[in-house]
């Protein structure tokens, strides 16, 4: 029940494997018919669009320019958002694109765009890009992305239906997507956070010489600063007019403008031709119409060994006489510099100048961390990822919603085997890769949000929980993330007793249907380091889900990936449902009915 469950198992292991073995042969036999059903299935809001590319879309490389894949990503996901909501749908967002090939002319991209999840009046559209090479059959991955779009009619408001998944794999985007929401809406505090409590590391080898060097090395840098920048101003006219209307301007328009511009102020400072990869997460804070002027700036903010940021802002007015500009969009673009063979070459130094420069300067460097982390948690499949991860306030988002949407993708894996029942409580296994994952089930005649108050608060888990001998609360690190080093005793003929630092992270229910989430997974903490006191235990992926199942009626289930060195210590028949499982699940069930009229203050928070 805690995160060594797996320790608890092991004789009868393969008496598990073979009786599953014939349920699922069980089950595919029964299932066909539902198989060839999901062959022939297709995302309703699923949009495909595939391009030519043709010597008017390249740049100076001869490669498929990015703001004209920006055009056609936009568009085909702005019609996948359409196609959903059945109204006009303007771009509100987009999360980090990394882009991974680059594409030649007569290579054909391809574009598919299908809504993930609808919320109120906004979607998240997830879009995959590939490019393919129609004579050689070969295909390559180009990016992939995630836009948030916003429903828009003038009479009435828009309340969008829900999407109903049916595969695994659009369960799992479902169920994250609003962790994902999540993480965008606290973004800006992240970064204000790392620039206000870090000290940023710089890792180009001549930093120091590039801030102070000599006289003549100095001039040099600073002309380089001053010169890497460019202002351009467009007027836009009615061929520029969105989809949707006669006056808003389209913002694939807007992103293909941007990229123009932030590739000639990367140029001037390399005096190369760089190459984008990738754009950082960026906002629309507001529409631009037709018979506006708007005022195109790009500045080399930051270089770094083999890349450099560079940040563009969109500024809009209707009159020269005008002193009052809106600001329309900013984005942050890391360009690199390739040679023959592809490789990144070495960028020349850039000496912040005063005020705003040194500002810059210093925030580029916050977003390059952050967006490094958040590439390495947030991307990272499960497999690759170390049981525990170094904690720090600069990663602690990215970490609270790798802990959360790990639990999630588990909870949505749709090849669970029942290995056994008793007094309606369930147990189920799941192998996959080199994984043994565990999933516990029972009703109790709880209330979910009461129940979600009770077994998210570790220091109450060793009233039923024998595998908790003690636990203390490290650090609260917010109202729904906190970290807790735990004690559990010996186990087996083992002399020592475990250790545990866990992240413990809670959420509540996003929509109707949504459960409550209470997920664990090990971090490492300096002030909490490995001791010969306690063996060090470790847990990738644990934790509760809480389905409402009607009045003062909740489905409690609990999870756990156990990884390949607890799966030595399975010492019980599986296939019987160990009393050691069944005893530590019906003492929560106990605990829930025993606590559940003193939270009523509580609840009112949820």
């Amino acid at each position: 029940m805690i995160q060594n469950v797996g320790t608890h198992l092991r004789r009868g292991f393969a008496s598990v494997f073979s009786s599953r073995t014939s349920r699922k042969a069980a089950s595919r036999a029964g299932d066909a018919g539902t198989m060839a059903d999901d062959e022939e299935y297709r995302n309703p809001t699923e949009v495909q669009m595939s391009q030519l590319v043709l010597p008017c879309h390249t740049n100076q490389r001869g490669e498929l320019s990015v703001g004209q894949l920006l055009k056609w990503i936009d568009t085909t996901a702005c019609l996948s958002a359409e196609r959903h909501a059945g109204c006009p749908c303007v771009t509100a967002s987009m999360d980090d694109m990394y882009f991974e090939h680059t594409i030649s002319v007569g290579q054909v991209v391809n574009i598919k765009a299908k809504v993930n999840r609808a919320f109120n009046s906004s979607m998240e559209v997830g879009i995959q890009v590939t490019s393919e090479d129609m004579c050689s059959e070969k295909q390559w991955s180009v990016c992939k992305a995630l836009a948030t779009f916003v429903a828009h009619r003038e009479i009435s408001k828009v309340k969008l239906k829900q999407i109903m998944p049916r595969t695994e794999e659009e369960k799992t985007e479902h169920s994250v997507a609003a962790e994902r929401r999540r993480m965008r809406l606290v973004y800006a505090d992240t970064i204000k956070d790392l620039l206000a409590n870090c000290a940023i590391q710089d890792e180009h080898p001549n930093a120091t010489a590039a801030l102070v060097g000599t006289e003549g090395e100095g001039e040099l840098l600073r002309a380089r600063q001053s010169g890497a920048r460019h202002l351009s101003a467009v007027v836009t006219l009615r061929r520029h007019a969105a989809l949707w209307g006669w006056f808003d301007i389209c913002p694939s328009g807007i992103w293909a403008w941007m990229e123009n511009v932030a590739t000639i102020a990367a140029s001037r400072f390399c005096r190369a031709h760089p190459t984008l990869k990738a754009i950082e997460m960026f906002h629309f804070r507001g529409p631009s119409q037709v018979g506006d002027r708007l005022v195109l700036k790009a500045i080399v903010n930051n270089a770094f060994k083999h890349s450099m940021e560079v940040g563009v802002c969109v500024e809009a007015y209707r009159q020269e006489a005008e002193t009052h500009r809106r600001h329309i969009n900013s984005a942050f673009m890391t360009f690199m510099v390739l040679d023959v063979d592809d490789q990144p070459q070495m960028l020349p130094r850039i000496r912040p100048q005063p005020g705003d420069g040194e500002r810059r300067y210093r925030e580029a460097s916050a977003r390059r961390k952050i967006r490094l982390d958040r590439k390495y948690i947030v991307s990272c499949k499960q497999a690759e990822m170390p049981l525990s991860v170094p904690w720090d306030p600069s990663n602690q988002v990215y970490l609270s919603y790798n802990n959360v949407s790990s639990l999630k993708m588990l909870v949505a894996k749709d090849n669970w085997v029942l290995s056994s029942e008793i007094n309606q409580v369930r147990l189920y296994t799941l192998e996959e890769d080199k994984f043994l994952s565990f999933h516990m089930e029972m009703v109790v005649h709880v209330d979910a949000a009461q129940a979600f108050l009770l077994l998210s608060d570790l220091l109450r888990r060793p009233e039923w929980d024998k595998h908790y001998r003690s636990v203390e609360l490290v650090q609260q690190v917010d109202e729904d993330d906190a970290i807790y080093h735990v004690i559990s005793p010996a186990l087996g003929g083992d002399a020592k007793s475990q250790d545990f630092v866990i992240l413990a992270s809670r959420r509540k229910p996003c929509d109707n249907g949504d459960p409550y989430v209470i997920a664990l997974r090990s971090v490492t903490l300096p002030t909490h380091r490995e001791t010969p006191e306690y063996r060090r235990g470790e847990t990738l992926c644990s934790g509760f889900c809480l389905w409402r199942e009607g009045d003062q009626l909740a489905k409690v289930s609990y999870y756990n990936q156990a990884t390949p060195g607890f799966i030595n210590y399975v010492t019980t028949n599986v296939a019987g449902l160990s009393s050691e499982f069944y005893t530590t699940f019906k003492a929560c069930e106990q605990f829930l009915l025993d606590n559940r009229n003193d939270l009523a203050p509580s609840l009112q928070t949820l």
